[in-house]
């Protein structure tokens, strides 16, 4: 694809930066493996000026703070006012137990437009197990009381496995309770320190029933937007649903989300970028699309092969090259790397056999012969 058709297409509307691997936790999927004497990373407060800067040369996407947990970095405030100034939407990625009145005024000052507290279960003991830390759960259920006390927005992201799947709607409600803005349903995929626990995760069919779930869920829900996070297939089996039911599917969308109804979205509109400038398709993603300390943001995002090759649909592999959900699923990629070694591979976990259907031809890819 010309890098004429990749501009017109292709935008980064949703960036994260890890801008620290330290973390007070060690919850057992963490990506990067993050824990208290992890590395902070190699930008400087004047280097991660100049990271907003280069991002600014190709668009202003939503830009989350994430880590590691972010507020251990001292000048991650700094940070926030110079890409407001820069008019990119700031947000936060925090596990919530460093939230407090003070925090969420500098928070208010530097233009902080959402936050995103991490919940993974219903009470303590669930949420404890999984982040490792006692005390976690009761942390995050304060760090929302006083968001919502000060007027911040946040959402909610829960992550799941096999050891916490029975406990989802129970997640899910305890969020609405808390006044959640969003909930984020996780289905995690296996890298870093979740690379351990590659037996715990969801199966297919499991996998299937829970975004099935989900959409009866969404679909009568009236007072907090779910999304469903790599789980790229919830965008086959919405269709499949609302046309059974003889219904259209109608999406609400959250102006700091990373994109309304599609499945992966890696390398297409959002990426990530490390605490050391590897810029990769997704923060899930371990492979880099190079270094952005050496070279332009704007150079890596339209000419790095590995993203213009996931941009490129007629690539892939096995049953999502030959599915007629592909370009509003397209299988997490991630996941297809973790578990195949080759991120072009199809979904490990899809049980969806593609052949011809009546779909809605608004609802399908419209993918190449």
């Amino acid at each position: 694809m010309p890098v004429s058709d990749l501009v017109t297409e292709f935008l980064p509307k949703w960036i994260a930066w890890e801008t620290t691997r330290r973390c007070n936790l060690q919850c057992i999927h963490c990506r990067c493996s993050s824990d208290s004497h992890a590395s902070e990373g190699n930008f400087s407060t004047r280097e991660a000026f100049a990271l907003i800067d280069d991002i600014c040369t190709v668009s202003r996407p939503v830009m989350v703070l994430s880590g590691g947990e972010p507020l251990l970095r001292k000048d991650i405030f700094e940070i926030a006012d110079y890409g407001t100034a820069q008019g990119l939407r700031m947000c936060m990625a925090t596990n919530g137990t460093l939230i407090t009145d003070s925090v969420c005024r500098d928070m208010l000052a530097t233009g902080i437009r959402m936050v995103s507290l991490s919940l993974d279960g219903s009470s303590a003991a669930v949420h404890d197990d999984f982040r490792r830390c006692p005390g976690a759960f009761d942390a995050v259920v304060q760090a929302a009381g006083i968001l919502r006390r000060n007027g911040i927005p946040f959402l909610v992201n829960s992550s799941f496995t096999k050891r916490n799947q029975s406990d989802i709607a129970a997640t899910f409600q305890l969020a609405k309770k808390l006044g959640a803005q969003a909930w984020y349903l996780f289905m995690i995929v296996p890298t870093g320190r979740g690379e351990s626990i590659m037996e715990e995760l969801i199966s297919g069919p499991d996998y299937e029933e829970i975004l099935a779930w989900h959409y009866r869920q969404e679909r009568d829900e009236k007072d907090i937007l779910m999304r469903p996070t790599c789980a790229p297939h919830y965008y086959r089996i919405a269709p499949q649903l609302a046309q059974a039911e003889g219904r259209s599917l109608e999406r609400r969308s959250l102006s700091f989300s990373t994109g309304g109804g599609k499945g992966c979205l890696a390398g297409q509109s959002i990426c990530f970028i490390d605490a050391f400038g590897e810029v990769k398709p997704c923060s899930y993603f371990p492979r880099s699309a190079g270094n952005i300390k050496n070279t332009p943001f704007r150079r890596l995002w339209f000419d790095a092969p590995i993203l213009r090759q996931l941009r490129d649909f007629s690539l892939y592999r096995g049953k999502c090259g030959n599915c007629e959900y592909l370009r509003v699923c397209g299988g997490c990629r991630a996941r297809a790397d973790a578990v195949y070694g080759d991120y072009l591979a199809e979904e490990p976990f899809c049980s969806y056999q593609p052949g011809a259907r009546n779909i809605p031809k608004d609802q399908v890819d419209g993918r190449k012969s």
